[in-house]
């Protein structure tokens, strides 16, 4: 993110998850991320290690995504989470996750946690059925700006696991199915389908 800000002038939102350090590693992070210049982060728990690509490594979990936006609003004010002054406090603004296909009552209580705790705005999980964003953002009624997450599938693959393998991700079979008869064609006609859908939900 510091390279992306430093070389290209965009001001970029770096992700953070609370899965690989313990708190006072994550502290460190982002007092240096902070001083560095970068002001937007989004915060999220992080899946366990089993689901990543190196099944062995253990997860610490010190404190999750609403322990973070809690410690970050404090940063913001100034204090470490000891509540002892820092000096200049952070300038951060605070994204979380939203995920609007799982389990409704449970996702709408976190998600008012999160606000609780200082979100400043929420990204979703890749939008696949704009209906069901729709109802949950009805019963969210969320108090901060909701930025829906769009993802061009690339492939049957693609859709494939996103599907069957990323937790709280859901794509409808129609979309499943529109991707297989779109692969039939080739890559470049699966790229395109995906970027056509990717667009539908856009709209």
């Amino acid at each position: 993110a510091l390279i992306i800000q430093r070389e290209t002038e965009i001001e970029p939102v770096f992700h953070y998850t609370c899965r690989d350090r313990n708190m006072l590693g994550m502290l460190s992070d982002l007092l240096g991320a902070a001083a560095g210049g970068l002001r937007n982060v989004l915060i999220l728990t992080g899946d366990p290690p089993a689901m990543g690509p190196y099944p062995d490594s253990t997860a610490v979990f010190d404190i999750d995504s609403i322990g973070l936006t809690n410690l970050l609003r404090r940063l913001n004010q100034g204090l470490d989470p000891g509540g002892n002054p820092i000096g200049e406090p952070t300038r951060y603004v605070v994204g979380v996750a939203l995920n609007q296909g799982a389990e409704r009552e449970r996702e709408l209580e976190r998600f008012a946690w999160k606000v609780d705790a200082g979100a400043d705005f929420a990204v979703t999980q890749p939008v696949f059925d704009a209906v069901q964003l729709e109802g949950f953002l009805s019963r969210a009624q969320s108090p901060v700006p909701v930025i829906a997450g769009i993802w061009p599938l690339t492939s049957l693959r693609n859709a494939e696991f996103l599907a069957n393998e990323v937790p709280g991700v859901v794509v409808p079979p129609t979309i499943i199915e529109r991707m297989r008869k779109a692969q039939e064609h080739g890559s470049a006609a699966a790229r395109a389908e995906g970027i056509a859908i990717a667009s539908e939900m856009v709209e």
